[in-house]
């Protein structure tokens, strides 16, 4: 190995690796100096001299699932490929790669995974804020309507010698068990004074605070006024943890069960992230885990009723699912692949059980696409070589119908099975580069969905509303995917396109930025409505009112929009002429 080692030198700031591009030909090992180990634009990682990097996507042949950049000018040893797996192949190496995998996994968990470290929060950020306010003399019943129309589980009292806390454990217990009646004040019930967290402690430490104490809920105060309540629950799990509701849908008994569990627990989730003051975009990948495990258990019940599978198999989810940016109002789009056996007619019952897990996906609050991209459809089920086939055929023949073939496929994620679909999908994909008449009618596609903004700001319908998904959310994709085919890159989640398009030079800084920027204000008013939608006791939707938005909102989502159609006129140098 020695031997073979060749010494390459990285000025600072020079990537070695870029996260989703090329995979790798060698082991790298840092000699001198320093390597950062980058998800996106944040550090995971400094790597020291002697700690080698690569090995992941040298073991798999699949794009690198993070980049590498000099933090100093730094030297590094490249063993071939070839030679470095007949090491990793050995036992040690083996224990060396799954020991790689495993800290690899936690650290895209803690980044990436949709969840924030709260021990290293302020209190104030998984707070309810701000806090359901009653008076010392409302009645039990108004309180407890005011907790109910809130989805909370304890209100801050205003009293006069300090602030008070009343919780729905305390209604049932100081109310409702002692006979008392509902038309009492609520003082009957208040537990005063309050423990009282000031906002900028951190949430490891409110929870010792609350131990301490023996309490489960208290408000958190800033400069002396109560700005939010925080309870154990907020802080180690409970309703606001994707955690306990992915738990809940795995132990459905049935069918009619998991659809009630998930009816209920998606909004609330939901909206408790939001309020938590988690990412937007981190909400959705917290969305798009429950999707999964939702798939996954009618997947079960599917099998326990029409037996095991004659083949191996593949459940990919499409679209937002597979870019893990799924929302309230998101349909369920998916497809399925088989392993080819021509001695068996095996796709009568891969359409049965799609048919069973799309109309259960339905059932449980995830609408069916109305272009039918949907795995019941024959369209999107086949075998996994028909599969390769027709996405070499996009590229080769670039008609209408396999531009938008292209433009939903080529956003896939392996949700679940057994069949190996990924290495082969993604050789196609890596291949679009190669194929500038699809690139270009890609480019043309790109702008098919009209950004609705113009010199006087947002424009809308006759009912005074626009499509934010139509309009902000899929212009965003849209761009994002046509620049990372362009590159051969091959992740499918938005953001990770633009920062990989921009390390690779595909994108310059300035509009990637203004992409990502875009993006999250986006995300932001949209799974703000959707939460509105459920307060108000309605389906959630994507149509937005300008108007209901706040001036500040209006004002950053309207130059957020602008942004995007920059980024849209743009593609047209990449148009082939008579597009």
């Amino acid at each position: 190995m020695a031997g073979a080692a060749s010494e390459h030198s990285y000025r600072q700031g020079q990537l070695a690796l870029v996260m989703f591009g090329d995979p790798t030909r060698f082991l790298f090992v840092v000699r001198t100096g320093a390597m950062e180990l980058l998800h996106g634009a944040e550090v995971i990682e400094v790597l020291e001299p002697g700690t080698c990097f690569g090995h992941p996507s040298l073991a798999s042949g699949l794009a690198p699932t993070f980049s590498v950049r000099a933090r100093e000018d730094s030297t590094c040893l490249l063993i071939p490929g070839e030679i470095a797996m007949e090491v990793l192949a050995q036992p040690a190496g083996t224990r060396f790669l799954a020991r790689s995998l495993r800290d690899r996994l936690v650290r895209t968990e803690r980044t990436a995974g949709g969840l924030p470290e709260l021990s290293f929060r302020r209190v104030v950020e998984v707070a309810h804020s701000p806090p359901v306010s009653v008076a010392g003399s409302d009645s039990v019943r108004a309180v407890a309507e005011a907790l109910t129309d809130a989805r909370a589980t304890a209100a801050y009292v205003q009293l006069p010698d300090g602030p008070g806390i009343v919780t729905d454990a305390d209604l049932r217990e100081r109310v409702l068990s002692a006979g008392l009646a509902a038309d009492e004040p609520v003082t009957v019930a208040v537990r005063s004074p309050a423990l009282c967290i000031p906002a900028e402690r951190t949430a490891g430490e409110a929870l010792m605070d609350l131990l301490d104490a023996g309490l489960r809920e208290a408000l958190v105060t800033e400069r002396g006024q109560v700005v939010g309540i925080v309870s154990v629950d907020d802080i180690a799990g409970g309703e606001r943890s994707p955690f306990a509701l992915r738990r809940a849908i795995e132990r459905a008994a049935n069918e009619d069960e998991l659809v009630a569990i998930v009816n209920d627990g998606l909004p609330r989730l939901q909206a408790s992230l939001l309020a938590a003051g988690l990412a937007p975009i981190d909400v959705s990948r917290a969305l798009t885990v429950q999707s999964d495990t939702v798939t996954a258990r009618l997947v079960d019940f599917a099998l326990e009723r029409h037996g095991a599978a004659p083949v191996a198999w593949a459940w990919m989810g499409l679209g937002s699912v597979a870019r893990r940016e799924l929302t309230l109002a998101s349909d369920q789009d998916n497809a399925l692949a088989y392993a080819d056996d021509r001695q068996h007619d095996v796709d009568g019952y891969f359409e049965r059980v799609a048919g069973f897990v799309n109309a259960g996906l339905a059932r449980s609050g995830f609408g069916e696409d109305n272009a039918e991209v949907l795995a019941r459809n024959k369209a999107w089920r086949m075998p996994a070589p028909r599969w390769r086939a027709i996405l070499a055929e996009c590229l080769e023949r670039p008609d209408r119908s396999h531009l938008v073939r292209a433009a939903v496929t080529f956003d896939f994620r392996h949700v679940m099975g057994g069949l190996d679909i990924v290495p082969p999908f993604v050789a196609v994909l890596r291949r679009a580069r190669e194929h500038p008449d699809f690139l270009g009618r890609l480019a043309r596609t790109a702008t098919d969905w009209e950004v609705p903004v113009g010199r006087r700001g947002i424009s809308t319908d006759k009912d005074g509303t626009f499509d934010i998904k139509k309009g902000g959310t899929l212009p965003i994709a849209n761009v994002a995917r046509f620049h990372s085919l362009a590159a051969g890159i091959t992740t499918s989640a938005t953001l990770d396109r633009l920062a990989a398009a921009e390390e690779v030079g595909q994108l310059d800084r300035d509009t990637a930025g203004s992409l990502r920027e875009a993006f999250a204000i986006v995300f932001r008013v949209r799974h703000e409505h959707h939460a509105a939608c459920v307060r108000a006791g309605r389906q959630a939707d994507n149509r937005v009112d300008p108007r209901e938005l706040s001036l500040p909102r209006r004002a950053e989502l309207t130059e957020a929009l602008r942004e995007v159609a920059a980024a849209q006129r743009k593609l047209a140098v990449f148009r082939p002429t008579g597009l």
